[in-house]
């Protein structure tokens, strides 16, 4: 029976780039967002050029019972998984006070408790023929505290240590965890419009989706527990540990405040 590498967030810009990276290189997809419609021209668009199969099925990772529906498709279909990469994940970038219960609770709902139930729960269908490899998407933000993301990279600093965590915890049950800590990544209109607000500091941080996937991958075979895509942004990581995190927290804020000047 083949076994297939699970793809959350599949239809975003990150999510695609993990999609056509894993069909490039042979391997069978499970691909899962919530728009069916674009789920299934990517599904189509990569079996047509990579001849490998495409499962996909559409999924509010934000919601019990639409979560519930998935594992359900999983268990009638009888399928097995060797790799797991947890993309979904979003942002609804603002000043705290002014940010509503219902978008700081999504927030919360996909980037932790979708992370966290879906890594759980695949590794009861995992085929144990086979190493079992994860891959949880972080960002560089999870090592600062980040005015106008509060929510947000806290989020991304739970997934960090989780990772890290569940990481010791399952390895000697032959599974690896590595956890993304992307800086910048130009994957939708909003992302871009915000780097560009930041200048060429943002443009420093910024990497390529395609080049963040396919090196992702590559350290998730070699077992590398972080990974930090760019010289630069591994930079600003170690130096954050020498500055105190208040003042970390004030510097975001001056620059955060001067982008919304500019703009």
């Amino acid at each position: 029976m083949n076994s297939y590498i699970l793809i959350t967030g599949a239809s975003g810009g990150l999510g695609k780039a993990f999609s056509l990276e894993c069909a490039e290189r042979g391997w069978d997809l499970f691909l899962t967002d919530r728009d069916s419609n674009i789920l299934e021209e990517l599904a189509t668009g990569i079996k047509r050029l990579y001849n490998i199969r495409v499962i996909h099925k559409e999924c509010d990772l934000t919601d019990d019972l639409s979560r519930n529906r998935l594992w359900s498709f999983i268990e009638d279909n009888e399928l097995k998984f060797n790799f797991l990469i947890n993309v979904a994940g979003l942002d609804y970038e603002g000043i705290f006070n002014e940010q509503s219960v219902g978008e700081l609770d999504t927030i919360i709902r996909l980037n932790i408790n979708a992370t966290v139930v879906m890594t759980n729960r695949i590794l009861k269908y995992r085929d144990y023929a086979r190493q079992f490899r994860i891959v949880n998407v972080s960002s560089l933000a999870a090592y600062y505290p980040m005015p106008v993301k509060a929510t947000y990279a806290a989020s991304k600093r739970f997934i960090l240590d989780f990772s890290l965590a569940i990481g010791e915890e399952l390895k000697r049950d032959d599974v690896s965890v590595t956890v993304l800590c992307p800086g910048g990544m130009p994957s939708n209109e909003e992302v871009i419009e915000s780097i560009k607000l930041q200048g060429f500091f943002g443009m420093l941080t910024t990497k390529n989706v395609g080049y963040v996937a396919s090196r992702t991958i590559d350290h998730a075979l070699g077992g590398k527990k972080i990974y930090i895509p760019g010289s630069f942004n591994v930079l600003l990581q170690m130096l954050g540990k020498l500055v105190p995190a208040g003042l970390i927290a004030r510097f975001i804020a001056m620059r955060w405040e001067h982008a919304r000047a500019c703009s």
